[in-house]
């Protein structure tokens, strides 16, 4: 009698229905083990180092590409913050953004003759579309306005020729809504931009590459993608978290760039089970570090941006907070809060609250305008709990509605 074949020979004999869920619990177990809050430091912080390479390398200063860049960046490296958004690279979304002009970065550029903008990616891409697109295309239209050069220049390994000719077509049109909607002093830009700018790429799997930044032709700059690329599962790498910084909201406990670099060790050697009350600890430090801390935005004599602890109703006119509910009832001067000299606005924080910001700015011009019936020229705090997150985005929409260049 010939011997039965015990031989799997469809997936079905190999996982049984009934064990299929406990290898999909086994495997999203493994994913989240791989994705820890651990892995994820640790990975930002190897990442980081090859950012601080390239910079040693060829002698320019870093550009935090907000708000992923500023975890791979120690503060003391830190020359800036630039803001280019991966959606405005997307496939057929290709935009050169009117809110975030970056015009800042222009100084950063003449002073040191280019720059390197910092940035990382999720598993599976070699680079973030802001290093790939967003930067090239916001490089053609400074180039244009300055020079008259629309070329965009791109990497091609990463960008297919069809979408390259369909961003080219777009950049006049992108010139034309800069010429239109703002007035621009070209020639001060001019002054300090005597080249066109240049985009330049390097990443980790392609450090051999050789960049040279100072040319006679063009100011360098150098879009740094820090992550290694990773082709396979999460777990396939030995803990390595590629883009570890993206999304921080969602894994961070609180945890910020600042506190990382400042207690790295102290995070590092933390079990898992322990992070959670080691930040709290950390963040009662940092807060009562920066309690009551006011910052005057000159040269204005009447707008001031500080922290949450800073609000006292017998110091200014108006008070506008950026909170949510819950930071608003722990303050400590909570009377203040409840003074029709205060205008509470309901955001939390990071995407979630710049986004609820947006429906709450509706209520500020009736609050400035009836303080100004009352006095000509309003003493205004504007209060986040950071002191320098939502409270200056409010206090620069205030500046822009009510203050002229005189």
């Amino acid at each position: 009698m010939a011997a039965l074949n015990t031989f799997p020979t469809f997936s079905s004999e190999l996982i049984f229905p009934s064990n299929s869920q406990k290898l999909s619990i086994a495997l999203s177990g493994l994913r989240r083990s791989n994705l820890s809050i651990h892995n994820r430091l640790r990975s930002i912080i190897q990442d980081s180092a090859f950012a601080q390479h390239v910079a040693s390398d060829i002698g320019l200063p870093l550009i935090a590409n907000e708000r992923c860049g500023s975890w791979y960046i120690p503060p003391d490296l830190k020359a800036g913050s630039a803001y280019f958004k991966s959606t405005d690279g997307h496939i057929g979304q290709w935009s050169f953004s009117l809110r975030r002009l970056n015009l800042h970065l222009l100084d950063i550029v003449a002073q040191h003759e280019g720059c390197v903008i910092v940035d990382s990616t999720r598993r599976g891409k070699s680079m973030p579309d802001a290093l790939s697109k967003t930067v090239p295309i916001w490089c053609a239209v400074i180039n244009s306005l300055l020079w008259g050069n629309e070329r965009v220049f791109l990497p091609q390994d990463v960008v297919a020729p069809s979408e390259r000719a369909q961003i080219q077509k777009r950049v006049d049109g992108w010139v034309k809504d800069v010429e239109e909607a703002l007035d621009l002093d070209l020639e001060n830009l001019r002054s300090k931009i005597t080249k066109p700018l240049r985009p330049v790429w390097i990443i980790p799997d392609d450090s051999e590459r050789q960049v040279s930044p100072y040319t006679e032709a063009h100011f360098s700059v150098v879009c740094c993608t820090v992550s290694h690329r990773n082709w396979g599962p999460e777990a396939s790498d030995n803990g390595y978290v590629q883009g570890a910084a993206d999304d921080s909201e969602s894994w961070a406990l609180g945890i910020t760039p600042e506190m990382l670099w400042a207690h790295k060790e102290a995070l590092l050697n933390a079990s898992e089970d322990d992070l959670p009350m080691l930040v709290q600890e950390l963040k009662s430090t940092i807060s009562a570090h920066f309690e009551c801390r006011v910052t005057l935005v000159r040269p204005t004599e009447t707008i001031f941006i500080g922290t949450l602890e800073a609000i006292d109703s017998t110091s200014f006119d108006g008070i506008i907070i950026c909170s949510d509910r819950t930071h608003i009832e722990v303050l400590p001067h909570s009377e203040a809060t409840k003074s029709n000299k205060t205008l509470e606005l309901a955001c939390g924080k990071g995407k979630l609250g710049s986004r609820a910001l947006r429906n709450q700015l509706q209520h500020i011009p009736p609050f400035i305008e009836g303080l100004s019936s009352k006095v000509k020229t309003p003493k205004l705090l504007f209060a986040c709990p950071t002191g320098k997150d939502l409270s200056a985005g409010v206090a620069l929409a205030v500046l822009c509605m009510y203050f002229d260049n005189g």
